[in-house]
């Protein structure tokens, strides 16, 4: 562009000078004032027809409301499918009215001091009556059952349940014990206790009850072993003697042998010195 149009040219053909001025971009940017005008037209006279009309309607009361009303039989049908109807439970069966003879205290008197309300009944009554406290006619009281109570909630045993087999027992129906009883325990005490005594205690004179805690498995075997209380001192001896024992005869429980904590007292005695 020579120098003398720059002064009376357009500012967007200084920009596309030299430029392809058919891709588009020219004629878009050149007419931009003419299509906002345009626009801003167009977008006023649609505002006000809509006002005009808007005015005109409420003015003229034309503005109308539709209201959908349901039938009062469309609700109860609805109502009917929402809401079940409550379970009756049958009253149950009424037995027949059976023979009762009242019980007396027998106390002997003067024949003319009885009332006849007093007079004992007739064995022959006795044998077909339901021994009462009033006198009533009826069936005979032989086989005629009492009336069924619902048995939901009562008198119903639910079976054990099975135990976890991993699971560790504090208290269980069986309690694990050594094997042979009492006596085979005493024995094994004495064969272990005395020659294993330990010698710092007895020179102390410390002797006592200690209470060893352990688990017995379900494979018999002693496991977790710890005295929990008694002399300190003889705290590894009572550990040490239930390590030994071997093989115990696990617990049960429900029927079911089960893993269980044992709780076992060893006395030590130092006997007559």
């Amino acid at each position: 562009m020579e120098i003398s149009n720059i002064l009376t040219a357009d500012i967007l053909d200084i920009l596309f000078e030299g430029k392809n001025k058919e891709y588009g971009a020219y004629e878009l940017r050149k007419s931009y004032a003419r299509r906002m005008r345009m626009s801003i037209t167009v977008t006023s006279f649609v505002v006000l027809l809509l006002l005009a009309g808007f005015l005109f309607a409420d003015n003229n009361n034309m503005i109308a409301t539709t209201v959908f009303e349901i039938p009062e039989t469309a609700l109860d049908k609805i109502e009917d499918k929402l809401i079940e109807p409550p379970l009756v439970t049958p009253p149950p069966e009424k037995q027949p009215d059976v023979m009762q003879r009242r019980n007396l205290n027998i106390i002997v008197v003067r024949d003319p001091l009885v009332q006849e309300y007093e007079q004992p009944p007739l064995n022959e009554d006795l044998e077909n009556a339901k021994i009462s406290l009033v006198n009533k006619d009826g069936a005979k009281f032989d086989n005629i059952l009492p009336p069924m109570e619902e048995s939901v909630g009562k008198g119903i045993i639910e079976p054990p349940k099975r135990a976890n087999p991993d699971s560790v027992f504090m208290k269980v129906e069986i309690q694990s014990s050594y094997p042979g009883g009492d006596e085979a325990w005493k024995r094994f005490l004495i064969k272990n206790l005395s020659n294993n005594y330990p010698q710092e205690a007895a020179d102390r004179g410390i002797q006592g009850k200690v209470v060893v805690k352990f688990i017995v498995d379900k494979k018999c075997n002693v496991s977790n072993v710890e005295a929990v209380e008694g002399p300190r001192e003889l705290y590894d001896l009572a550990i040490k003697v239930i390590k030994k024992s071997g093989k115990w005869e696990p617990a049960q429980q429900n029927g079911q042998i089960v893993n269980s904590y044992k709780s076992q007292p060893i006395v030590f005695s130092l006997g007559e010195q």
